[in-house]
């Protein structure tokens, strides 16, 4: 159940925390005013660790107000006079939101304070009407970001609201890289014919490909893991929207019953999958969550929406045209399978703004596969085809000329 949280009158909102702290206060809504006190009838987070949506059942229209706040990161709401009603169920945080707290402000103000344990972006603060029953609902999206986008939106709205000088243009950023090996920790992935396990190979392959692309001087590289560590699907995702990634590349071998089949593969995500073969790799690469003893958290239908929808067919277009880059150069460079390019709905996949690809190196069940794999040079061969693809991606979408 959230903590109850006690704090000095709200028109000296900086006594609520430390005076080196940030603060945003900024009014959303100022709606008519209310008759009586408004009662939270209910209060509810759906999401996993790259984004929430956070919905609270108010009885009528509220007058809100928030802000942000940092160290830890925080979205703190405000309202008019509150009656909480949804104290005898349990609100637990979820995901993204690590903490809930809630209580009197003064002034006969109430604030609800969501914590998150890294920098988060608000996409939507809305207050919606019920269509079918009395009452309103407050809508809350928020997204895993970066530090810096979390420090551009307390500069921007700071000066927004104290009147003050826009803060500095911030340097120009590079473009971004995270590489994620995957599997690791107790997910060992695929085992092959001599025994070596996936989370081993992709590991040694994403720290060369790391050093490759370091090596140009272009990028800013970022690996989800550095060690054998078991990371959830949905915490992968996150660390890429944390280093506001411009490109996402899962990194894999797997082993399949049928040993004669070799050669890499591209996988790009898509609800209907290319075919049998790539359906059933998702559904695999989907349960590692499972299969490492965690439970699947299910965002729920409630955080898609149309915006979301429409970025993520940008997003997807741009993912389509890295995968035929990458095919073409690792034609190039190592074998691939009949039709290198397939699709499914990998869940790794599914981060809506950053372009994301998996690559199936090959094969650990074929023994010449599995071989090549463990052959720094032939490692090094394919590491040189994806960096050289980045290169022409990088190029077409930044419009950068070397």
């Amino acid at each position: 159940m959230p903590k109850m949280l006690f704090t000095a009158s709200h028109d000296r909102v900086r006594g609520f925390m430390p005076a080196a702290l940030a603060v945003l206060f900024v009014s959303f809504f100022s709606l008519v005013a209310q008759a009586e006190s408004l009662r939270v009838e209910g209060l509810r987070v759906v999401g996993d660790a790259s984004r929430a949506r956070i919905v609270i059942d108010v009885s009528q229209s509220p007058d809100l107000r928030w802000f942000l706040v940092r160290a830890p990161h925080r979205l703190v709401l405000e309202l008019g006079d509150v009656e909480y009603r949804h104290e005898d169920e349990p609100v637990k945080p979820r995901g993204l939101v690590t903490d809930i707290a809630f209580g009197a402000a003064g002034d006969s103000r109430s604030r609800l304070v969501l914590t998150c344990e890294d920098a988060f972006v608000v996409e939507n603060v809305e207050i919606v009407k019920n269509e079918n029953e009395p009452g309103h609902r407050v809508v809350i999206d928020i997204v895993a970001g970066s530090d810096r986008q979390f420090e551009a939106a307390l500069a921007e709205q700071i000066a927004t609201t104290a009147g003050t000088d826009a803060a500095e243009q911030p340097a120009e950023r590079r473009f971004t890289v995270v590489v994620d090996p995957g599997h690791g920790g107790a997910d060992s992935g695929a085992k092959g014919v001599s025994g070596v396990y996936e989370k081993t190979i992709t590991l040694a392959f994403g720290l060369e490909l790391k050093k490759a692309l370091e090596d140009t001087g272009r990028y800013d590289v970022h690996l989800t893991r550095d060690r054998d560590k078991f990371l959830r699907l949905d915490e992968r995702v996150k660390i890429a929207r944390r280093h506001e990634a411009d490109l996402f590349i899962s990194i894999h071998a797997d082993a399949i019953r049928h040993r004669d089949v070799r050669g890499a593969t591209v996988y790009t995500v898509s609800d209907s999958p290319s075919d049998a073969a790539s359906a059933a790799k998702a559904v695999r690469e989907n349960l590692a969550d499972q299969i490492a003893g965690f439970a699947v958290q299910d965002a729920g239908d409630e955080v898609s929406d149309i915006l979301t929808d429409l970025v993520r067919r940008e997003t997807d277009g741009f993912s389509l045209r890295f995968a035929k880059a990458l095919v073409g150069q690792l034609s190039d460079e190592i074998g691939m399978i009949k039709n290198p390019h397939r699709f499914a709905g990998f869940q790794v996949l599914k981060a809506p703004d950053v372009p994301s690809v998996l690559v199936e190196l090959g094969y650990l069940s074929n023994a010449r596969d599995e071989e090549q794999l463990r052959d720094v040079e032939w490692r090094a061969q394919a590491s040189a085809g994806i960096v050289a693809a980045i290169g022409q991606f990088a190029d077409a979408k930044l419009g950068a000329v070397d």
